[in-house]
Parts: C-alpha cells; structure tokens; sequence
C-alpha cells in the first residue's frame, strides 16, 4: 500500500535482539524504510536465537525471522575507516537513528549526539537502553528479565505462594520497543514543524514502570502497594479466570448490571442478594467465597458454550488458549492480521510473521518483504536484491 504514513522516512538500525528490532519493525509496518546496519560478518545476535538450530546456525533464527521482514541489511564495521564513511553518508540521507547499545557506547567509537547532529541536523537519533543514558544505573548491563524483577513486575506475577515471576515472554523489551516507536513518530512530526532532529533517551526502566499502570499508581497515589493475585483482577470482582467443564474461562463481569447478568445466566441469581456481593467492594472482600460459588455453576457447561452466551449478553468473557490455538482465531484471519512471505534462503518453505493490529483506510499493515540475508542489501554485493541500499 502506497498511503503507509511513514512511507519515505528512512531508519538507520543498529540495534540487536528485541527491543529495537520490535520497534523498527513497527516503523517499517507503518511504511518507513529501515536498513539494519549490521557486524560484518556476524549480524543481528538475534539470528543466532530460536528453538531451530539449523536455522540459528545459518543466521535466520525464529527470534530474527519474527522481527525483522521488510527490512534491509547491509554490513558496516563502525571502527573500519572506510565503513566509517560509509556509515556517515548513509546518515547523511536518514532521517532516524536508531541503537539499542549500552548507554554511552556510540559516543566513545566518535558518533555521540553533538556529531550526529552536525552530519545532519534533521536527524531524529534514539537511544534506548535498560536504564536511559544519564544517573548511576546508567552503564549496567540488563536485559528483559533484569528490567521485569527492578520494575517491581515479578514481584505481582503470580500468586502469594508462586511470585516473584517472570511474564511469560519479554514485555518489558516490547513496551520498550513501542515506546520508542511512538516517540519516533512524535520527533518527525515536530520536525515537520521546526525543521531540526532531536535526541529521544529511552529507559526500559522508566517504560516499563509506566506500562504497569494502577499496580503502580495506586501505591503513588494511595500508598497501597500492589500484591500477587494470580489469575485475579485487583480491581474487581468477579473478575478472573475461573472453571468450566472443559477448561479456563476468562471473566470480567467489573460492572453492577454484568454482575448481575452473569448470576442470572449462570443460574444463580440470589447472589445478588447476598449481602457479601452487593457490590463492587463488597465483592472483592468476600472474592473467595464468590468465585467459589460461581466455579460450581459455570462447570456445569464447556468454556465456547459459556463464552458465546455471555459476551451475547454484555459480559466480557473467554476462553484462555494456547498460543497454538490463539494464532488459529477466525478473527485473526479475517483481519489479515499474519502474512506469508517467502522464507529467506529456503525458497521451497513459507515464512509466516504477524502484522501490528493496524489497518490504514481499511487495510493491515503488512510487510512487503521477508527478513532480509546478512548483508543482502550490501552496495555491489553480487546477486544483492535490486533495492540495494544507496544514496537517495
């Protein structure tokens, strides 16, 4: 699609793994070009990672696969003279930067921001990093987990007996990663408007912290420090994962009137009565003995059975899935919302990556092109594609 809101923006990338590869693969959804610059001969550590050895050995791991199609990727040593200069001059004609080094690092090899912003003034340069670049954390070294246990996120993942626990997959990497897009986005459109680039420091940290919302805010505002509750909202209840005949179902009745659907559509509409659940605070206090009494109605029917005739009725409810089965949704389908794209280097499989949950004017965001081979996109590199990366 040719109406892509960043359509003519370049990235310059030099970040590895998670956090900048998720962001710039955003940005790239969004229509922008990135070009990965690249260790020669080693790359993206990300394209030796995944659960395919075979793959990691020949530099398009699953970890890599999954963030990085419809980039470009071109091979620059930044302590080489001569890549040097060629790193400058791509500079010269991007419009962002983006790294993902600790904190520092890109200024000692001679590109601190001062420099970036001589070579060009419109440059729009991001740094993200564990802790952001200044105060005395600065220069630690740290990864998803390291920022999951500070951020105080483990210490509420899981129940009483079981927390502190990690979140299933790297959220703190991903909320670092969409942060940093959308300051991105805001930075060029305030230089659409002052016609000057700007340095964005990015904290994982600092991000993390703000995702986690109420757990957070409450303790800010109320001096309440958050517990682990498992599989049960802090905010209200019912509201949690509860029993059925075949399996989890997910229910969010926060509001008086879904309370009181649920216990008719369950059978059992003398809780409503029950002084214990007369309302929102009553309810959480007396929450045990609730969920227990609304656990021996709902097993009663299979989980679709009691997803389909609750939601019909108002109250939010679902079934807690696989990842397995929650790729193979209906919804998912029919909002086109995964792609398949030739699987790089292997021309006789097909590589499948997920989009955004983005549609511009009525169509997802996809990307054009699969994940690109080390340094496929290297100037006068024999067989390179066609679009090789070049002055514009």
């Amino acid at each position: 699609m040719d109406d892509r809101p960043l359509r003519g923006i370049r990235i310059l990338d030099l970040t590895n793994v998670l956090a900048g590869p998720y962001c710039s693969y955003h940005l790239m959804l969004l229509g922008a070009e990135v070009v990965k610059v690249e260790k020669p001969g080693h790359g993206d550590l990300a394209r030796n990672l995944g659960p395919d050895p075979g793959l990691n050995r020949a530099g398009i791991g699953a970890s890599f696969l999954a963030q990085n199609a419809g980039k470009k990727s071109v091979e620059l040593d930044l302590k080489a003279p001569g890549d040097r200069a060629a790193f400058e001059e791509l500079l010269r004609e991007s419009d962002v930067l983006l790294e993902n080094f600790r904190a520092g690092v890109l200024g000692r090899i001679g590109y601190g921001w001062d420099v970036l912003h001589a070579l060009n003034p419109r440059l729009v340069y991001c740094a993200i990093s564990g802790f952001g670049q200044t105060g005395p954390m600065s220069q630690a070294p740290a990864y998803d987990q390291i920022i999951q246990g500070l951020s105080g996120m483990m210490s509420i993942t899981g129940t009483p007996e079981t927390a502190p626990l990690r979140v299933g997959f790297p959220v703190s990497d991903s909320v670092g990663g969409l942060v940093a897009a959308m300051s991105i986005c805001a930075a060029l459109a305030g230089r659409a408007r002052t016609g000057e680039g700007v340095f964005l420091d990015v904290s994982m940290l600092e991000a993390s912290l703000s995702a986690m919302g109420w757990a957070a805010s409450n303790y800010l505002v109320s001096g309440v420090a958050p517990e682990p509750m498992g599989d049960q909202n802090a905010t209200a209840a019912p509201s949690g994962t509860f029993d059925t005949a075949d399996g989890a179902l997910n229910i969010a009745a926060n509001r008086q009137e879904q309370f009181e659907v649920l216990c008719r559509l369950v059978e059992r509409p003398d809780l409503v009565d029950d002084r214990r659940f007369a309302d929102r605070e009553a309810r959480k206090a007396h929450r045990v003995a609730l969920n227990r009494e609304l656990n021996t109605a709902l097993r009663r029917r299979p989980a679709l059975e009691w997803e389909e005739l609750l939601s019909r009725a108002g109250v939010p409810a679902a079934r807690v899935l696989t990842v397995p089965q929650a790729v193979g949704l209906e919804q998912l389908r029919v909002r086109g919302f995964f792609t398949d794209l030739p699987f790089p280097g292997h021309p006789d499989r097909t590589l499948r990556v997920s989009g955004n949950g983005v549609h511009v004017n009525g169509v997802p965001l996809r990307p054009m092109a699969p994940p690109p081979l080390l340094g496929e996109h290297n100037p006068g590199r024999v067989g390179a594609a066609t679009d090789e990366v070049s002055t514009r």
